[in-house]
């Protein structure tokens, strides 16, 4: 019998260590660093870290920090924080060569993002990354992985924010 990994209140967790891919290894493999599970960043810090990973090519772990945003806000910005989520789990299902996922969740993320190009919050580049979403999904549609780039993977999620603006 197998026992599960568990939190200190009984809830289920994977301590086994993950690949730069987010995928599973056996237990005492050697893993990439893993994302705290209760990890909650304020918004700025959680947009510095997700790119700190997506720039080292850790679209996956990029996406476990913006799901801690995301679980941990309320109101209009929580659908923002999904999208900015599930844009990282595209770019993680690219970098597994998963086609079907990547464009589905690209679209789908650039799809939640998309309303708050009017007025982006904390200087995320939502009208940049919605497109580059959305021309990464065509392309993939299009042609499959095999033109996919490290650069593709690495996004900016933050436009560049003139000195002394304030972002929301």
């Amino acid at each position: 019998m197998t026992t599960r990994d568990r939190d200190p209140r009984g809830r289920a967790r994977n301590a086994r260590p993950r690949d730069a891919a987010g995928r599973p290894l056996a237990h005492g493999a050697p893993g990439v660093e893993r994302v705290p599970e209760d990890l909650v960043l304020a918004p700025v810090e959680a947009l510095a870290e997700a790119q700190r990973l997506l720039d080292e090519g850790l679209p996956f772990q990029a996406h476990e920090v913006l799901e801690g945003a995301w679980k941990a806000t309320t109101g209009v910005e929580r659908t923002l924080w999904q999208g900015l989520a599930q844009l990282a789990v595209g770019l993680t299902h690219a970098q597994r060569r998963n086609a079907t996922g990547a464009v589905s969740l690209l679209e789908r993320g650039a799809e939640r993002i998309g309303p708050f190009a009017t007025e982006p919050p904390h200087g995320v580049d939502v009208a940049g990354l919605s497109a580059h979403a959305t021309a990464l999904a065509s392309r993939i549609r299009a042609t499959g992985l095999a033109s996919v780039t490290s650069a593709d993977l690495r996004p900016q999620l933050r436009g560049r924010t003139p000195p002394g603006a304030a972002t929301r």
